[in-house]
């Protein structure tokens, strides 16, 4: 009994101990819980002490009183794009007039000049050899061995000038007295029509020179000939890096003045015969061809032998767009083509013919000039009965061009294919070898070129798409080719050096990551290395009828000779000789192309974008939709154009919140973009969404477009501004004139507001002095200030074109003498030494007058105990102010004479264009108390120094007269992060009434400050700072997503490059029978033969002429046969891996080589949602259901989110903001083909003129070279041996 009552007793302490650990248990959880309560108090105190502070440091009640004056004025947008229109269609006319003045020059100088004889001692400005004394000499290009020839001609050497550096042409060294002349690599300077050309040209220097007199806004001024060289003024040095590629004929300006616009069929036979040398110069001519086209052009590439194929197949059955995009597509397809069996040319012609039939009867693509260009090695027969059928019956709306390859072509082919040019308005040319190709496919632009010089009185005005300066575009190819190949290169030589450490996996994981950042394109958005410009263009007609031509020769009906005789002069009158192959014949020549250079820079100070006010925009559109100025026109990555930055349509950088799929645009956006390209005048609100920072933030809104065209050109300018705040605008009263002011005021100058500390947007046209440089913005505007200030101001006009003299084509030359010598001397306008936009420099006076106050010290304004204390818990502070007329003043708290740091205001100087003014202004119409605060972002190419990190918090003040409010200025401030997390830290470890609770200093615990974009701002992980929260803790970034506390922004660029894997041929995939080893055993032979007696010629032939120096290698070169040279190696170096190794140092030290491609990107950004956001917040932690807090911290832009740390994450995804490709299902060329998009054609169409069937003039052959031995020793040596 006894043992049972103790067993009894025993079981009743287990139990009761038992409850008691319970129990405990269950109080340690409620004991360890932060209260809802004690996370609003919070975001309570800190948003108070931030919000107090924020108010003492920026004195923002006194930045608001001094607009007190200030009158609010209604902002109406219709007549601001108009007189922005207006603005910059004046702007157009001076340039205009300036070529005009170029073109009646030249044509008159050509008439009278072009057939004198060159003076054997003739010397001009060569660009590429003119010295330039700010030249590095390690970048000159590599001199020319000599040569010891007998009869060698010695050329005169080539004239010199002081070059000095111009801010007006970028700081480009160059001579404002003169003009110099750039020629092509593959044209010879000495050439007869070259050298002719240069010489008559020498007397447009004085028509430059006073073109540039009248009008000092006026850029690069050329002539481009026909015959390739360009004298452009002023003359500088010509950098070509790396090469020279630069030929003006194939520049937009050139091109679309030279000629209306076309529609062009290439036909390429790849016939069995068609291998070897003939394809390479086949795929050389359509490239060169394809290099003549633009955005108003329209094209297709067939290739034929039994059937006839597009060589690009998505593109079947039509005609493309000539944009860069296409036309690389088309290049790039070029090498897959295969040569095989016999050619169909019937097929070929007639399916040629009858898609242009098409478009010609629809009025589509180019609805002007067409084409077939044809190029083969032969033909069997004319096939006259197809040009009769499709052709000639319609008045031969088709040209052909023919090209013939090929050194040995039959007599009959050349007479046949040379036929069907002359047959159907067209050009023959034969082509032997790849030099010749480009000069050769260039005569098709003079021949299309016939109908506009024959009708002499028009001279069409072409304004070009946005381009870079000199830059060619297929320089991107080979740039990114050569960051991969140094690439290559570093990988393989620190294989080399420690092969252990290059392939730990950790070495490896580094450089992974490298070449992801390399891709990402987000991170370089800035184009400082180019100059975005349009440029004005204008055909230049030769006048006379008839010329002397010179014909090429069938000599022995196996080769071509030109049979060449000088004119001869009688009484100074050229007579014309029928001789020799020689006789005057009706002409119809292209002299050239005339031009003037407009940066995009001048264009966009003309839109006032003080009118248009914070977070407005103006933009251009061309005829085709395609942008010409936009802020979103991101034509750089990683400092390379990219490859289609030109083509950028209007609907790809307007984003539109409709949350349509990528490239599925609304009817209504559709509806839009027709009206503005259609040059019409209207308006329409519509819902968009635009990104801020570098793609890392969104936001949303509505806006008021207005556009209207810009008459005589091909421009539509269109306004964006915002629908609430934009309606209306500052302006300060009109008593406030600024010479008023300063005569009042005993000529006492406005600059005395503008002591210390303070900045102007660089790229606002304020004043501009056009005979004077300044060290800075703000040093020109405090000369202007003080001109001001002087009595007799008078703020000038805005320049107008002066009167030039109206083109009459060849009848102005029977006015004689008189009318020459006035065409030498143009009247020139009255030039005017500098421009002011009154209304910009009067707000800006009136924001320095009554901010100037700001300069003083806080201290001035606020108890010293009270300032103490602040600057003692902030440390070092930056206090700011933006106002709408572009100026920024900023004071540091305590003042410091040194530091190492940019000043805030040369940092930030874009004022109202700056990220933290344009979010604050947002922020107003949430809370207008609030302040918005951001941090330095950390991305995996940026990575965050916290310890230097800085926090910036900015705050809108708004003017208003009762019933209307406008921004008037952003003030703000800056400190270190660290008291940003002390501050919060602080708050976040106290209690409330004193009492014991948890805090977030309890490890328990995550607690974060996330602002509105979800970045975080502050973490208890230092690490953490400038994350994306979503990668930090993707489960509650998702919670908060669901609950719809944070918005997902889909968003699309539609400018992204991606980077494909180049495809490499693989042996293995062609099946080798005994008779495909035997061909390719005897084709290895017989090249193998001669290439060994070729190599063996040319350096017995190079040996006793010079001696060979590695200097003259070149960096490609160089790289090529690095791997071989030992002698250079480092002792320490490992020998190459084994071929047992082979695949692991394939798959660890070959990198994947890559080539940048247009394609579209699309990414989620995150925004905060005010609606109702209380109600979303305001709810409890369910345990590990909902382990979170989140409260809006208060007049902040940040949420205070507290995590309980003890609850499991949940694995999800995690929230990328990182841009991914968009998967079509077709290329991104063929898509937009596929779902084409209304343009406009050009309004001037000239192709036809009835005297052009008075011109003979069809055919070139190909000019034979020495080198009959050559080829005769190949073939006894070949014949021997096989």
């Amino acid at each position: 009994m006894c043992y049972r009552t103790g067993i009894f007793v025993l079981l009743l302490l287990l139990i009761s101990l038992d409850s008691r650990d319970c129990s405990s248990n269950i109080q340690y959880d409620v004991a360890s819980k932060i209260s809802f309560n004690t996370v609003q108090a919070w975001a309570v105190k800190l948003g108070t002490e931030l919000y107090h502070f924020g108010e003492f440091i920026t004195r923002k009640k006194e930045v608001q009183d001094s607009f007190k004056s200030a009158q609010i004025e209604s902002r109406d947008g219709e007549k601001l794009v108009q007189n922005m229109a207006d603005d910059i269609r004046a702007m157009m006319e001076l340039k205009i007039s300036a070529v005009k003045r170029i073109v009646e020059a030249a044509e008159n100088m050509a008439f009278d000049k072009q057939n004198e004889p060159v003076p054997e001692d003739f010397q001009f400005y060569n660009s590429k050899e003119m010295e330039d004394l700010y030249e590095d000499q390690s970048l000159t290009t590599t001199p020319e061995p000599e040569f010891t020839m007998e009869n060698w001609i010695i050329r005169p050497p080539s004239k010199n000038a002081h070059l000095l550096q111009n801010p007006h042409y970028s700081n480009i060294p160059v001579n404002i007295n003169i003009s110099s002349v750039h020629v092509p690599t593959n044209v010879y300077t000495w050439a007869t029509e070259v050298i002719k050309g240069i010489h008559w040209s020498e007397g447009l220097d004085t028509h430059f020179i006073n073109n540039y007199q009248s009008d000092p806004t006026l850029s690069w001024q050329y002539f481009g000939s026909s015959t390739g060289f360009m004298r452009h003024y002023p003359a500088m040095k010509w950098r070509a890096d790396p090469v020279d590629i630069y030929d003006c004929r194939t520049r937009a300006w050139y091109m679309e003045a030279a000629a209306s616009p076309k529609d062009v069929v290439i036909l390429v036979d790849r016939s069995g015969s068609m291998t070897g040398q003939r394809r390479d110069i086949a795929k050389h001519v359509v490239t060169n061809i394809l290099d003549t086209l633009g955005n108003n052009d329209f094209v297709s590439v067939m290739t034929f032998a039994d059937t006839v194929e597009e060589i690009v197949p998505c593109f079947e059955d039509s005609l493309v767009q000539a944009t860069l995009a296409n036309l690389r597509e088309l290049k790039l397809a070029l090498d897959n083509f295969e040569t095989m069996e016999i050619a169909n040319f019937s097929a070929a012609l007639t399916r040629a013919f009858e898609l242009l039939e098409i478009y010609r009867n629809n009025s589509g693509g180019a609805n002007c000039n067409q084409a077939i260009m044809l190029v083969t090695d032969g033909v069997p027969y004319n096939y006259k009965e197809l040009f009769e059928r499709f052709n000639w019956k319609y008045e031969t709306p088709v040209r052909v061009f023919t090209y013939l390859i090929g050194r040995e072509v039959k007599v009959a082919d050349v007479r046949e294919v040379k036929w069907m040019a002359c047959a159907n308005r067209g050009f023959y040319v034969h082509l032997s070898t790849l030099a010749e190709v480009r000069e050769r496919v260039l005569e098709h632009v003079n021949v299309l070129a016939r109908p506009l010089v024959l009708q002499r009185e028009k001279h069409p005005v072409v304004w070009t798409p946005v381009y870079a300066n000199v830059t060619d575009p297929k320089v991107a190819d080979y740039l990114w080719e050569q960051r991969e190949r140094a690439e290559q290169k570093e990988r393989f030589m620190s294989q080399r050096r420690d092969k252990a450490l290059f392939n730990s996996e950790k070495e490896q994981n580094r450089r992974w990551k490298i070449t992801q950042m390399k891709q990402g394109q987000y991170s370089e958005l800035g184009n400082s290395k180019y100059q975005l410009m349009t440029s004005v263009s204008m055909p230049v007609y030769d006048l006379r009828h008839n010329e002397n031509i010179t014909e090429n020769v069938l000599i022995n009906e196996a080769y071509w000779v030109s049979v060449t005789k000088e004119h001869s002069y009688v009484n100074n009158q050229s007579q014309s000789v029928e001789e020799n192959g020689q006789k005057e014949m009706r002409i119809a020549r292209l002299l050239g192309v005339a031009g003037t250079d407009v940066p995009l820079s001048e264009i966009q100070a003309l839109m006032t974008p003080y009118k248009i006010g914070v977070n407005g925009y103006a933009f251009i559109v061309t005829n085709n939709g395609y942008i010409l100025i936009h802020p979103d026109l991101r034509p750089v990555f990683q400092q390379i154009l990219k490859p289609s930055y030109n083509s950028v349509d209007m609907i790809e950088v307007e984003l539109f919140d409709d949350d349509r799929s990528p490239r599925n645009f609304s009817k209504e956006l559709t509806a839009l973009r027709k009206e503005i390209i259609d040059q019409k005048t209207g308006n329409k609100l519509m819902n968009i969404k635009y990104h801020m920072e570098d793609m890392k933030r969104v936001s949303r809104g509505k806006r008021h477009y207005y556009w209207t065209g810009i008459s005589d050109s091909p421009f539509t300018l269109v306004v964006s501004i915002p629908e609430n705040y934009g309606r209306h605008r500052i302006t300060p009263p009109p008593t406030d004139d600024i010479h008023r002011l300063s005569l009042t005021s005993k000529n006492i100058s406005a600059r005395q507001y503008l002591s210390n500390k303070w900045s102007v947007h660089p790229d606002w046209l304020y004043c501009r002095h056009y005979e004077r440089t300044f060290s800075s913005p703000e040093a020109e505007l405090l000369y202007f200030l003080e001109r001001v200030a002087r009595p007799g101001w008078r703020w000038p006009a805005k320049p107008r074109p002066p009167e030039h003299h109206k083109n009459k084509g060849h009848e102005r030359h029977s006015e004689g003498t008189e009318a020459r010598e006035r065409n030498k001397s143009p009247n020139i306008a009255p030039r005017n030494e500098y421009y002011c936009d009154h209304g910009l420099m009067q707000a800006l006076v009136y924001d320095a007058r009554n901010t100037a106050w700001f300069n003083k010290s806080i201290s001035d304004s606020a108890s010293d105990d009270k300032a103490a204390e602040f600057i003692q818990r902030f440390g070092y502070i930056v206090a700011f102010l933006a106002t709408h007329s572009g100026l920024t003043r900023w004071q540091t708290h305590p003042s410091r004479d040194y530091d190492d740091k940019p000043e805030f205001g040369k940092q930030w100087p874009r004022a109202i264009d700056e990220v933290w003014y344009r979010r604050a202004v947002e922020q107003h119409y949430v809370d207008p108390l609030s302040f918005v605060y951001s941090v330095d972002l950390s991305t995996e190419k940026f990575p965050l120094n916290v310890s230097s990190a800085t926090v910036t918090a900015s705050h809108a003040v708004f003017h208003g007269d009762g019933h209307r409010k406008t921004p008037a200025a952003v003030v703000g401030f800056q400190f270190k992060h660290e008291r940003l997390s002390e501050w919060f830290e602080n708050i976040t470890t106290s209690c409330e009434h004193n009492k014991e609770c948890v805090t977030c200093l309890s490890d328990n615990w995550d607690c974060f400050l996330v602002d509105s974009n979800g970045w975080i701002v502050v973490s208890k992980d230092t690490t953490q700072t400038g994350q994306f929260f979503g990668k930090i803790r993707p489960d509650i970034m998702m919670r908060l997503v669901e609950e719809e506390v944070f918005k997902p922004v889909h968003i699309i660029d539609y400018q992204a490059v991606c980077f494909r894997e180049k495809k490499t041929t693989n042996p293995a995939s062609s099946l080798l029978t005994p008779l495909e080893n035997l061909r390719l055993i005897m084709a290895w032979f017989l090249a193998t033969t001669v290439w060994i007696y070729n190599s063996i010629a040319v350096g017995l032939a190079q040996a006793s002429s010079y001696s060979f120096d590695y200097e003259f290698l070149t960096p490609t070169v160089a790289y090529q046969n690095y791997e071989n040279d030992e002698d250079t190696d480092d002792p320490s170096m490992s020998k190459p891996p084994t071929r047992m190794l082979e695949r692991d140092f394939e798959k660890l030290v070959l990198i994947n080589r890559t080539r940048p491609t247009p394609c579209d990107r699309e990414m989620y950004l995150y925004q905060l949602d005010y609606k109702n956001l209380d109600e979303k917040l305001n709810k409890p932690v369910r345990e590990c259901d909902r382990p979170f807090y989140a409260q809006l911290v208060n007049y902040t832009n940040m949420l205070l989110v507290v995590v309980d740390a003890m609850c499991a994450k949940v694995e999800v995804p995690i929230f990328s903001i990182d841009a991914t490709e968009v998967q079509y299902n077709e290329s991104l060329p063929c898509l937009k083909h596929m779902h084409p998009l209304y343009r406009k054609q050009p309004n001037s169409c000239i192709r036809n003129h009835t005297e052009e069937s008075n011109i003979d003039m069809c055919g070139r052959g190909s000019l034979q070279q020495k080198n009959i031995l050559w080829v005769t020793l190949t073939i006894i040596i070949i014949l021997h041996y096989f």
